[in-house]
């Protein structure tokens, strides 16, 4: 179970805000790019499953690390997120051939697409589905204690700003960092939507 607490930033200057307060306590930044998969017949989204495959790297195309990830059963929260994940590294030329191909899936060697392959029996002659992706440039922050990592998410219909923290006291977490953002004048709210879901539902959430 992964439980995280997101916070949205409404714009730019506040991600931009942040980023200032922040900088002496910046660890590394990540560019990332998410791609998704699903069965033909929605096979995973029927159980409340996404199948991602992250490329790191500014070009996907020659990025030397990437990771499969399943995700299921997501709940968020007051700007807490709930979710059960698996994850594992895997190779980056395998995972640019399943994006090209995603009926590979249906046959790549892999612990996490075996499991797949088995709790969502995706039917080989309909085969698998790309659902497209998104960018995101990730600060990753060592602050008080916490791993903090700023995300600037880059849709093809608009840019979200986004604080993640990975917390196993989550509501501890957001009161140590909903206190610092309000004594620098950040504005915040609490976020509603995963990024899959804002992804899919291709609008920013008002």
């Amino acid at each position: 179970m992964e439980v995280e607490v997101k916070l949205r930033l409404p714009n730019s200057e506040s991600h931009q805000a942040l980023s200032s307060v922040l900088s002496k306590f910046l660890v590394k930044t990540h560019f990332q790019h998410n791609i998704f998969f699903d069965g033909a017949n929605s096979e995973l989204s029927a159980k409340r499953a996404v199948l991602r495959l992250r490329f790191y790297g500014e070009d996907p195309q020659t990025a030397e690390r990437c990771v499969l990830s399943l995700k299921a059963k997501a709940v968020l929260v007051n700007g807490v997120s709930r979710v059960e994940e698996d994850e594992e590294e895997f190779d980056p030329f395998l995972g640019r051939e399943i994006w090209a191909n995603p009926n590979l899936i249906g046959s790549t060697k892999s612990r996490l697409l075996n499991r797949v392959r088995q709790e969502f029996k995706v039917e080989e002659e309909i085969g698998y589905v790309c659902l497209g992706g998104f960018k995101n440039v990730r600060g990753v922050y060592d602050w008080k204690g916490l791993k903090l990592e700023v995300d600037e998410t880059l849709f093809e219909f608009g840019t979200l700003y986004e604080i993640e923290c990975e917390s196993g006291e989550p509501e501890k977490a957001k009161e140590i960092i909903e206190e610092a953002l309000k004594e620098n004048g950040i504005p915040y709210s609490c976020s509603k939507m995963s990024k899959f879901a804002i992804f899919r539902s291709r609008e920013l959430p008002l």
